[in-house]
């Protein structure tokens, strides 16, 4: 299989208003992917269209080559609250998982819960918010998922707890060779996670990629302000700019090395390319007409 998650003019319109609007994507089996954008960008939306929780008001997805919803037990869903049953024990969890899922691996969720060190005869209402993402994340695993869509499964922890709920995910990637969608506002668990990345913004997608490759063809640029009408730089595409009284700074994307002696030339880190792309939506998109030397 060559993508886990194929969208094409994949909408969801709430009366007048589009939640997710003219999503086209496509993310390649094996991927860690991290799902980043502003409050009410779509993130959710997208993945429970992607779950088969919503019906998309326009356009098409299939996961896992079939239609969203009609391989449950190939797809694993952890929705932002970790909801869980809280008059359950931990143990009445993982025998709830065995009866309602083929091939639950109750041994391997028995020996997580085991090495977290949370006892399996706890109530889940007296668990902690990590304990609660952590159960929520081990009978996600337990159905032995080919995806498993997070949906900012984080936000709510303290740094060690994220920190170990990140490693147990890890983990299960490797063991199990999974393909994840993460949907979080810390760039920096994304940093240290994901190799591929969706930006939204304005219910679209802005950007999407091997998050190597587009750190790669994004760069700053540093020079001093052009004067009026004078043209900035160009033959790429430019992403935002910001300006003193006298220095410019672009965030731009190119493909070739740009020789012009007038621009200081830097890499940018993902947390700089996500803001630029979610910046340049705040602001709408400029196109500024220019000439730009560049390697042949």
């Amino acid at each position: 299989m060559n993508a886990v998650m194929e969208a094409r003019g994949l909408g969801k319109r709430y009366g007048r208003r589009w939640a997710l609007a003219d999503c086209s994507l496509e993310i390649p089996a094996g991927r860690v992917v991290g799902l980043v954008g502003p409050n009410g960008a779509g993130k959710t939306t997208l993945l429970q269209l992607a779950v088969g929780l919503l019906a998309p008001s326009a356009g098409q997805i299939t996961v896992l080559g079939n239609a969203p919803g009609t391989q449950l037990g190939k797809a694993g869903f952890v929705a932002q609250d970790a909801p869980a049953y809280a008059n359950l024990t931990i143990s009445d969890h993982l025998r709830f998982g065995t009866w309602t899922n083929d091939g639950f691996d109750l041994a391997g969720a028995q020996a997580r819960i085991e090495q977290l060190g949370i006892d399996l005869r706890q109530r889940s209402g007296r668990l902690s918010g990590g304990q609660r993402a952590q159960l929520a994340l081990t009978l996600a695993l337990a159905k032995r998922p080919q995806l498993l869509v997070l949906d900012e499964p984080v936000a709510s922890l303290d740094p060690l707890a994220r920190r170990e709920f990140l490693q147990l995910l890890m983990e299960a990637v490797v063991e199990d060779e999974l393909s994840v969608i993460l949907s979080s506002h810390l760039i920096a668990d994304l940093e240290r996670v994901c190799d591929y990345l969706i930006v939204l913004a304005g219910s679209r997608v802005q950007v999407a990629g091997p998050i190597d490759e587009l750190l790669a063809l994004h760069h700053r640029l540093t020079g001093p302000r052009p004067r009026r009408g004078q043209p900035l730089p160009a033959g790429q595409e430019l992403i935002t700019e910001s300006h003193t009284d006298v220095q410019s700074t672009l965030i731009v994307r190119h493909a070739s090395p740009i020789l012009d002696p007038a621009w200081s030339v830097s890499d940018i880190s993902l947390e700089d390319l996500v803001l630029a792309y979610i910046s340049r939506n705040s602001r709408g998109s400029t196109q500024v007409p220019h000439t730009l030397k560049v390697a042949s």
